[in-house]
């Protein structure tokens, strides 16, 4: 049987189908051309991240091909729906990026109360001849413990969020629809840990109660975060998504950080992705990332072998 990795896949994900007897190919095919190259090499899996889109056309071009495999969290890149409908398999590795994207997002947190994606931009500038400026002028910063964190989505991702929040003595607070009450478990090197307990809190109260807000849902119809949303924020407070493109009005986003409403905000997913609108590009008071909330070494390495061992399951249990 063959696997077509076409966004690519680690080696040690390659080594386990390889293993398991699946010939894999990891060139990458056009999207224009993946449905001939599917049919024409008989692939039975295609394995993708975000890049590559599998509609009804490449389900039905392909009588070979029994799975589909995404790479992360979210499949709105796949008709899962119609997928199953005509009896493929679709996985997902909805485990293996949470920590990274948790630490992505406390990345930007600890960033943006100290300035440092403004300093970062202005010290190779100016640090030789506005030394003593730019140190007053980045000397007001703030600290992250005894602040509320306002987590939307309290997913697996979510919680990694939590855990990571409580670890730094933030309050956390969340609010989820389907999940009225969540734990999560802080775990330190020692083996020890501390279980927390928590129920979902009122939307506008979170909206209303935050130091920092960070987004955790699936793509949507509309922006969870508009203008009105963000009238009841606090003042001088921040906001972070990486989840989808869109979750967030760009616009208004720009507005609340030009009247100085938010004090910062960060963005790792855009409304216009793989080309975000040039006004997001040049706002000092955004932290940007391109997309990489799972892509670090580790996070990679559970996603190679999480699909590979879904692709054993499905396929040679059938």
């Amino acid at each position: 049987m063959i696997v077509l990795a076409n966004d690519g896949i680690t080696s040690g994900g390659k080594e386990t189908l390889e293993k398991a007897g699946f010939e894999v190919h990891t060139v990458r095919v056009a999207q224009e051309q993946l449905a001939n190259y599917l049919l024409e090499n008989k692939v039975t899996a295609l394995l993708v991240r975000s890049a590559t889109q599998v509609d009804k056309h490449i389900i039905d071009s392909c009588p070979d091909l029994q799975l589909i495999g995404r790479g992360g969290v979210g499949m709105d890149n796949i008709d899962v729906a119609y997928a199953k409908e005509r009896g493929r398999h679709v996985i997902n590795t909805p485990a293996a990026s949470s920590d990274s994207v948790a630490e992505l997002v406390f990345a930007h947190l600890s960033g943006g109360v100290r300035s440092l994606h403004e300093s970062n931009r202005l010290m190779p500038l100016e640090g030789d001849i506005h030394f003593k400026a730019l140190k007053n002028s980045f000397a007001k910063g703030s600290e992250l413990r005894g602040k509320t964190l306002g987590i939307i989505g309290f997913g697996r991702i979510g919680k990694a969020v939590a855990r990571l929040a409580l670890g730094a003595g933030m309050k956390v607070i969340y609010n989820d629809q389907t999940t009225p009450r969540g734990s999560v478990e802080v775990s330190f090197f020692d083996g020890r840990s501390v279980p927390f307990e928590f129920t979902t809190t009122p939307f506008e109260e979170l909206l209303r109660t935050s130091d920092f807000i960070t987004l955790h849902v699936p793509a949507q119809k509309k922006p969870v975060i508009g203008a009105e949303e963000i009238k009841k924020m606090k003042a001088g407070a921040a906001l972070v998504n990486t989840s989808r493109g869109g979750i967030v009005d760009e616009v208004a986003l720009i507005d609340a950080l030009e009247e100085g409403k938010l004090r910062f905000a960060a963005l790792d997913v855009f409304t216009s992705e793989p080309k975000p609108e040039v006004q997001i590009l040049m706002q000092p008071k955004l932290s940007l990332s391109p997309h990489i909330g799972a892509s670090t070494v580790e996070a990679q390495e559970r996603i190679g072998e999480e699909l590979a061992q879904g692709v054993i399951r499905c396929l040679q249990t059938a």
